[in-house]
């Protein structure tokens, strides 16, 4: 038998059933209603509709769908599509490309389900330990008494761990420094305010919820003293791409020199991608911004038919950033441009 369960995801495997279930993150923190994904469409869709987020966590879930279908009897050419159809589930997140690919792999030298299935639970496996690396490598950089802000959520509930900038506050927490975290809300679905929230309350961390458009105010009144984010694809050079507003604060991390510091694995660095020019920007629905649609139904904030620009993520230039926290070790932009972090991070895509 097999079981794995962290925060947002639980599988079980034996020889009378596989089921994958995971936490429906649309209706967090109000409600915690797990979902059973039978199939790679409901996984796609699940994924789509951001029931399950976070890039570290969409490449395990998404892994874990198809070696259930290996398993449940899908022929190699079944699993071959439904891979595919994976793998473009969403465009900016890079985990999610790698982890098909290793899927890929496997479906075309033909392993057998249960082997297919294997190299999904290692996946997740990694990821876990992936997220106890970047953890012991930043803390370093957290002090006692720190302020810290952060962006979108990073935690256990976007990895199969403890989180990547999440979890490099929470392990710091850990060690028993006194933190104190500032969440934005992260516009326009808010995975700051229902989601690092609803963590940050169950690691019993101290933290303040601010709009977003608050943050130049905090650093204007030295009251942040680190910032803190994940990523979702870091390109050749260290340009990264992450939720929506995170250029913003790294522009004004530097006005305010603040350190500015990216956490994520090396599933998140993509060497194909020279520059952030490169990285595709997905974008997603207008009435994500026109209004909001939750477990009391929908409201509606401007007006009818009003045009919406609502792109999912930004990319922030390397220069902005003051280092990069991986789960091999923390580098500087130097270590980019010098090929360090390439010796330590092979092409894997």
């Amino acid at each position: 038998m097999t079981h794995l369960e962290s925060l947002a995801l639980r599988f079980t495997h034996t020889p009378h059933k596989t089921e994958l279930w995971i936490l429906d993150q649309t209706v967090l923190p109000l409600k915690e209603d797990w979902i059973l994904l039978d199939t790679v469409h409901q996984t796609i869709a699940a994924i789509k509709a951001l029931k399950v987020r976070g890039a570290p966590l969409i490449g395990v879930v998404a892994a874990l769908s198809l070696g259930q279908s290996a398993v449940k009897g899908s022929t190699l050419k079944q699993l071959q599509d439904e891979a595919h159809a994976l793998y473009s589930a969403r465009p900016t997140a890079v985990n999610l490309m790698l982890c098909m690919n290793r899927m890929i792999a496997g479906i075309q030298s033909k392993k057998t389900p249960e082997a297919l299935l294997g190299t999904a639970i290692d996946i997740y496996n990694e990821d876990v330990q992936l997220c106890e690396d970047i953890a012991n490598n930043g803390t370093a950089l957290i002090q006692d008494g720190d302020n810290i802000l952060t962006h979108c959520n990073t935690g256990g509930l976007a990895t199969a761990g403890i989180g990547t900038a999440l979890g490099v506050i929470r392990k710091s927490r850990q060690q028993g420094k006194t933190i104190h975290v500032y969440v934005d809300e992260t516009r326009p679905l808010l995975q700051g305010a229902r989601l690092t929230t609803w963590e940050l309350k169950k690691l019993d961390i101290p933290y303040t919820l601010v709009t977003d458009n608050m943050a130049g105010h905090l650093m204007q009144l030295n009251k942040v003293q680190k910032i803190i984010v994940g990523c979702d694809r870091i390109a050749a050079n260290g340009d990264f791409a992450n939720k929506i507003g995170t250029y913003a604060l790294a522009v004004l991390a530097q006005y305010h020199t603040i350190p500015f510091y990216v956490a994520g694995p090396y599933t998140t660095m993509d060497w194909h991608c020279a520059d952030g020019n490169q990285i595709p920007i997905e974008q997603r629905n207008a009435s994500e911004v026109s209004g909001v649609k939750g477990v009391f139904g929908q409201i509606l904030w401007a007006a009818p038919d009003s045009p919406v620009y609502n792109p999912a993520f930004d990319v922030t230039p390397a220069e902005l950033v003051t280092r990069w926290i991986l789960n091999c070790g923390v580098f500087t932009r130097v270590d980019f441009d010098q090929g360090s972090v390439r010796q330590r991070i092979p092409c894997h895509i």
